[in-house]
C-alpha cells in the first residue's frame, strides 16, 4: 500500500468527525510551515515541541503527533488531557527561556488558532509589558527577528532542560 497524500490525511479527519474511525493514525507529518519557522526542541509524549524562530518572545509551539488533526476534537479525551499537561510544561520552558535570555516572562499566552496553518498546534508565548506587541497579540506584529547563535543556544538549552 502506498503513502497517502496530505489531502488524504486531512480527509481522514473529516471522516472521523462524521463518526467514521480510521484504523491507522501513525503516519503523522509535520507541516512544512513549522519546519520553516521553528526549531526542533523535543519529542514529548504527545507533541513535537519546537522553538518559534522569533527572538522577540520566548515562544514554543506544540504539535500533537496525530495524523490529520486540525481541532482539539480530533484528539481522544486522554490526548486532550495530555495536551494540557504538555502546554503547562511548555509554559515552564518558556519561562526558563525568558530567564536565560534576561527577559523573564510576566505572563504566558496560550493560543490554538490554526487560521494560517491548519494542523493542530498550540502556541505558548512569554509576554512582558515592554514587548513589541503588548498588550495585543503577537501575530502580525512586525517581522520575526532571528536569534543570534549564543542566544539561540541559551534558549534551546533552557527550554530542553525545563521540558525533561
Amino acid at each position: 500500500m502506498g503513502e497517502r497524500s496530505d489531502d488524504e490525511r486531512w480527509a481522514a479527519v473529516a471522516l472521523r468527525q462524521a463518526g467514521f474511525r480510521e484504523p491507522d493514525l501513525s503516519d503523522f507529518i509535520l507541516s512544512p510551515a513549522f519546519v520553516d519557522t521553528s526549531i526542533a526542541l523535543a519529542s514529548l509524549g504527545l507533541c513535537e515541541a519546537r522553538l518559534q524562530a522569533d527572538a522577540r518572545w520566548p515562544w514554543i509551539v506544540l504539535i500533537p503527533r496525530v495524523a490529520g488533526a486540525r481541532e482539539i476534537a480530533d484528539l481522544t479525551v486522554d490526548d486532550r488531557g495530555r495536551l494540557m499537561e504538555e502546554i503547562t510544561g511548555a509554559g515552564a520552558a518558556v519561562r526558563a527561556m525568558g530567564e536565560a535570555l534576561g527577559r523573564s516572562a510576566e505572563k504566558l499566552n496560550v493560543g490554538l488558532l490554526g487560521n494560517i496553518t491548519p494542523q493542530l498546534h498550540a502556541h505558548v508565548v512569554g509576554r512582558r509589558a515592554d514587548d513589541a506587541a503588548w498588550p495585543g497579540p503577537v501575530w502580525g506584529v512586525g517581522e520575526a527577528v532571528a536569534y543570534g547563535p549564543e542566544a539561540l543556544e541559551r534558549a534551546l538549552e533552557a527550554a530542553r532542560q525545563a521540558l525533561k
